[in-house]
């Protein structure tokens, strides 16, 4: 397997992980393998990956027949993590929100950079991205752009998704970067892309994001042994906050 980047926080992972022979871990976000594979060279442990994306899994097959049983792949949400193995583990992590190999895919509409189906599923079940936009009232629109995103313009960029969608479904990226970039004030320099709260809002409303996090922190302790170590890596205050609430 050939991983398309490091993962971020990875020394640190590590650190916090501390591998040890004859452990167990679960990697509850597999990804590109980034952190499973540094496991697995770090000692002589076995690790249980678990992914929902079918392309972070496909990565992954080949690095299963090299690693001589020492690494098991398992489909599904790491709010489950606990039913994938039998025994208590050593060590868990986490690595929350969207990888760069799903952002730099056009195909998986994750991002506004590349114009792409607005999908943004991480799985292949439930609502696209362009199901909520498409068929969500404008009041229910605007509270996912201002709980997930912190879009302080929620409920202008609403208003006009519905009045934009009266004339033409939503169907790509662009559609929709398009019609929030029109209406941004000009940007300054080094302002995010006025669609970035946005997209992030509706990739975690797409799956359920901060519910599976709260759902795996639980699923992680019931997994782990006396003594076991759980590292988290999350990247915005909502993620954040709830690491910090269940700690």
């Amino acid at each position: 397997m050939t991983a398309p980047h490091v993962p971020v926080l990875l020394s640190e992972v590590l650190d916090y992980l501390q591998p040890a022979n004859g452990e167990t871990y679960i990697d509850g976000t597999f990804g590109a393998g980034g952190y499973t594979r540094a496991i697995l060279d770090a000692a002589d442990c076995t690790v249980v990956a678990i992914d929902r994306d079918p392309a972070a899994l496909e990565i992954g097959r080949a690095e299963v027949g090299r690693r001589g049983g020492r690494l098991t792949l398992v489909p599904g949400r790491f709010s489950k993590l606990d039913e994938a193995v039998a025994t208590p583990v050593h060590g868990v992590v986490l690595d929350i929100g969207v990888s760069s190999m799903q952002l730099d895919d056009a195909t998986r509409g994750f991002s506004f950079r590349y114009d792409g189906p607005l999908d943004m599923r991480m799985g292949q079940a439930g609502l696209s991205a362009a199901d909520i936009v498409n068929r969500a009232d404008e009041k229910t629109l605007a509270q996912i752009f201002s709980a997930f995103g912190e879009e302080r313009f929620a409920r202008g960029i609403a208003r006009r998704i519905v009045a934009r969608r009266a004339d033409a479904p939503f169907k790509t990226t662009r559609d929709l970067s398009g019609l929030i970039e029109d209406m941004a004030p000009r940007r300054k320099p080094g302002e995010i892309h006025p669609a970035t709260r946005v997209f992030q809002a509706l990739r975690i409303a797409v799956n359920r994001e901060l519910e599976e996090l709260a759902l795996g922190l639980e699923a992680a302790e019931r997994a782990l042994a006396e003594g076991g170590r759980l590292v988290v890596v999350a990247f915005h205050s909502l993620e954040d906050r709830i690491v910090k609430q269940f700690l």
